[in-house]
């Protein structure tokens, strides 16, 4: 029959899930001259978005004109929010409190598994093949359409443990609150209950040897008291995994009889080795000297798929090192001075001046992340072109290729990388403080964020999905002038606050780092004159190579071999990939 009236199309469905009426129910109050209704709708927005550039501004302009600290998202889920103030409590030591809001989380996330579980019951989905086309018979049609509803109801342990608006789910969501829990009884003394919590910890990683080492301990705490065998793990955790397991022994059997792939992700994922900071003390005499532990209390990076070095050599005499990654309190950072001589930053700035557009490499958007300065970029290849076509000189332009080229040899060498590392994306851009606009300025010129994962603050994460650039491995910046106010390079820990590290630009000094969550960054504001540097992004995989670097190689390939005047050459330039 013809389609339900009440049955959202999947783009207004797409929309909600991304939250994006709240961005227009941010400006609706804005004119509405409402501002902290405004500034309520552009955090539940920013939640679901964090790469967005504008939003971020505007929460910031609300904190200022309203003076609006403690914002809402008012499409938060409770027991996501149940559980961060569970964590919270149990940094601090507040052991009672971490129980309370913890055992609520669990309440709240068994409530929304079985809305959840409802929801997946509904009309069948014909995206891999034309309704038309459709030739199942009756009885390949009732089992296709099961097992649609199936998978769904399978995917709601990733459902309730994803964020709004991310991809990826919070690794081991559901068993960490048992884990936790099982800790944080023990510490208020309640041994039948931490038991508990650790057997129904268990139930999903059988193997664990600090929690068999901890569920042992309790055990012997109850002897003489409480049989530790009539305590048994969580009913609740008990049959949620046991529907999980026979979910995906059905959809592994309906693959293999209805022809189609599947592959069953491991929804428990756990990352690192188990640390925890919270032992029992030794001088308690009854007590082993290592008590019960707890795995992570924040999230471990993943384990990186290659060894991390540094201090390879620097390949040119004249580049001095000025501090490591130790002396910048952080992970793969290095700070260089001296990679381009002050005549090469003046000629590099003269070329800037002939060849950058506003806007370049910004979709066109000349002020993309503060209102108060204008960008202005190019490409290498753009200025090979004008270089060619005689409107910068020749060999300026062949200069911005040579010292991208330097740079990356550079990086490539210190961080002693056993692999070629290619160019992602190199941009020369200038940024210039707008006059009129810089008084009682709070924000930043470039907010902060990570270049390869979405910088998530409030969970302390940075999500490695697009529309993150998740091939990026390295980053560099090379100064070219010092004679502007402001414009410090900071980085920060993963609150986007606390700055660990700030960098004064100036010509020749060249800044240089890993491109993931450990490495977030930011740029103050420039407030008076132009601050002018060539960013480089650089991968490990060939496969997400700069397409303008490899026709800029071509270009100057026939430039060493003869000279070629511009209507001979092929060169068709995109200022934005």
């Amino acid at each position: 029959g013809a389609v339900s009236r009440h049955r959202a199309a999947e783009e207004v469905r797409a929309d909600f899930q991304r939250r994006v009426p709240y961005s227009y129910l941010q400006r609706a109050y804005i004119q509405l001259n409402k501002l902290e209704e405004a500034a309520n709708a552009a955090h539940t927005f920013f939640m679901a978005n964090p790469e967005h550039m504008e939003i971020q501004q505007d929460l910031e302009n609300y904190k200022t004109t309203s003076g609006k600290v403690s914002l809402i998202d008012q499409e938060a889920r409770q027991h996501m929010e149940d559980y961060s103030a569970g964590v919270r409590h149990y940094d601090r030591e507040e052991y009672k409190l971490a129980i309370e809001f913890l055992e609520r989380a669990l309440k709240g996330y068994y409530s929304e598994d079985e809305d959840c579980q409802i929801m997946c019951e509904g009309p069948q989905r014909f995206e891999e093949h034309e309704y038309l086309d459709y030739k199942a018979g009756l009885y390949e049609a009732v089992a296709d359409h099961y097992m649609q509803v199936l998978a769904c109801k399978h995917d709601c342990v990733r459902e309730l443990a994803t964020r709004s608006g991310r991809i990826s789910p919070i690794e081991n969501f559901l068993p960490l609150h048992y884990d936790y829990l099982q800790f944080a009884y023990y510490r208020v003394g309640d041994y039948v209950k931490a038991l508990e919590c650790a057997k129904s910890y268990l139930l999903f990683h059988p193997d664990d040897e600090d929690v068999l080492e901890n569920a042992g301990y309790y055990e012997g705490l109850l002897e003489g008291t409480v049989d530790p065998a009539t305590i048994k793990p969580r009913k609740e955790a008990k049959t949620l995994l046991r529907r999980h397991k026979l979910e995906s022994h059905l959809l592994q059997v309906a693959a293999a009889g209805l022809g189609y792939a599947y592959t069953e992700p491991n929804y428990w994922n756990r990352y690192g080795p188990r640390q925890d900071e919270h032992s029992v003390p030794s001088s308690i005499s009854s007590e082993p000297e290592d008590g019960p532990r707890l795995s992570l209390t924040k999230k471990p990076m993943p384990k990186p798929d290659r060894e991390l070095k540094e201090g390879g050599p620097l390949l040119y005499s004249d580049v001095k090192f000025v501090y490591n990654s130790q002396q910048l309190n952080g992970t793969q950072r290095v700070l260089l001075d001296n990679v381009i001589s002050e005549e090469q930053c003046r000629e590099l700035h003269r070329v800037a001046s002939g060849i950058m557009l506003a806007g370049d490499g910004y979709r066109g958007k000349t002020s993309p992340h503060t209102p108060n300065e204008r960008f202005e970029g190019a490409t290498v290849l753009k200025a090979l072109k004008y270089g060619y076509e005689g409107r910068v000189p020749l060999k300026s332009a062949r200069l911005f290729y040579d010292i991208s080229e330097k740079a990356r040899r550079i990086v490539e060498s210190y961080f002693q990388l056993n692999s070629t590392l290619y160019f992602s994306y190199t941009h020369l851009v200038c940024r210039t403080a707008l006059s009129g606009q810089q008084e009682r300025r709070n924000d930043l010129s470039h907010p902060i964020h990570a270049d390869n994962c979405l910088l998530d603050p409030e969970a302390n994460e940075c999500w490695k999905e697009p529309p993150a650039y998740t091939f990026r491995d390295y980053s560099a910046l090379l100064y070219m002038n010092a004679d502007f106010e402001g414009g410090e390079f900071i980085f920060t820990e993963m609150d986007a606050k606390t700055v660990t590290a700030s960098i004064k630009p100036k010509c020749g000094r060249m800044i240089s780092f890993s491109s993931g969550g450990e490495n977030p960054h930011g740029v103050k504001a420039v407030t008076k004159g132009q601050r002018c540097a060539v960013a480089l992004w650089f991968t490990l995989d060939p496969l997400y190579r700069e397409l303008e670097r490899i026709q800029a190689d071509e270009v100057i390939a026939m430039l060493d071999q003869e000279h070629l005047g511009p209507s001979e050459m092929n060169i068709n330039p995109k200022d934005e990939l």
